[in-house]
């Protein structure tokens, strides 16, 4: 079961909500499997650990903490410039390890076990501005509840904390007015927004898996406009039972767009739960850029979505 001597390098963030300072089950499986530990001391050093590995001759990473982590992994990767050599494992030790889901990865254990030898995958990655997201990028109420919650909440109450702090956020967020630009450069949208989610290897389902089509070099964007949330429910409730649609809700796809801020003041965007703040910001698909493992429930064409 052990692995060549250096060809893997599990990078963790210690502090990551399934793990809380405890790696003790994380060095067990490295041992076990032969791989390397690089242990993240402080927030954004998964990036540099990374890139140290590649240069010390790693050819497979293994991203041991949340959606984050993830991120900060694949930027470490990016800086190297060894996206055609390196291969990325998800083991996921965060609070919600929404990317792990979507990649199939089911339990820290799964992940060391298709890291050692699963199946691989080559998918998309998304570039706004000059930031790179994995899985999504969203604004909104969403990305602000998320920048507002604490390491200690989530610690506590796990992905459980997002949806609380979700709610004590809505009784002051206010609605942010946007333009919205496909590729071509047309206003695909213009309005007040609550949410905006543009997902790479996430989609957003009223039901269903969360899995977007990760390969098909095009992002999957959701808009939910501001709308007393009786509307939206009653919008929402309708398309469900009765196939009808739900104005408020809009999904595009498209391989790049650029969001328009019709306001002074920057707004929060989240890129796999790391926050950086815009009024402007271009995005683009970068296809089949990152070679990642997968498990079994990993659907590289999944269902299009029900009831949004």
């Amino acid at each position: 079961m052990a692995g060549d001597e250096g060809d893997c390098v599990v990078v963790v963030n210690p502090e990551s909500g399934g793990l809380n300072g405890d790696i003790s089950t994380v060095r067990e499986l490295a041992t076990e499997y032969g791989f390397d530990l690089a242990v993240s001391e402080e927030a954004g050093e998964p990036v540099s650990l990374t890139r140290e590995a590649i240069e010390a001759g790693a050819t497979r990473i293994g991203a041991c903490g949340g959606d984050g982590t993830v991120n900060e992994v694949a930027c470490g990767i990016d800086e190297a410039e060894a996206f055609d050599s390196t291969t990325l494992g998800v083991i996921p030790a965060g609070t919600g390890n929404n990317f792990a889901s979507n990649m199939g990865v089911q339990s820290i254990e799964h992940g060391f076990e298709l890291l050692s030898e699963g199946v691989t995958r080559r998918i998309d990655l998304g570039i706004a501005g000059d930031e790179l997201f994995v899985n999504s990028c969203v604004c909104g109420l969403t990305a602000d509840a998320s920048g507002a919650t604490s390491s200690e909440l989530k610690g506590r109450f796990g992905e459980l904390a997002y949806v609380f702090k979700t709610i004590d956020r809505m009784r002051e967020f206010e609605s942010i007015p946007l333009h919205v630009h496909a590729e071509d450069e047309e206003v695909i949208w213009d309005g007040d927004a609550m949410f905006v989610l543009i997902g790479n290897a996430r989609r957003f389902p009223v039901e269903g898996r969360q899995q977007a089509n990760v390969e098909d070099g095009r992002f999957e964007v959701t808009i939910i406009e501001d709308v007393p949330t009786g509307q939206l429910v009653r919008e929402t409730a309708k398309r469900r039972l009765l196939g009808g649609e739900a104005s408020s809700i809009h999904r595009i796809t498209t391989p790049s767009l650029r969001v328009d801020v019709r306001r002074d003041e920057p707004v929060s965007f989240s890129f796999d739960g790391e926050i950086s703040q815009f009024t402007e910001l271009p995005c683009r698909v970068r296809p089949g850029t990152l070679s990642v493992r997968v498990g079994d429930e990993y659907d590289p064409i999944p269902p299009e979505p029900k009831g949004v």
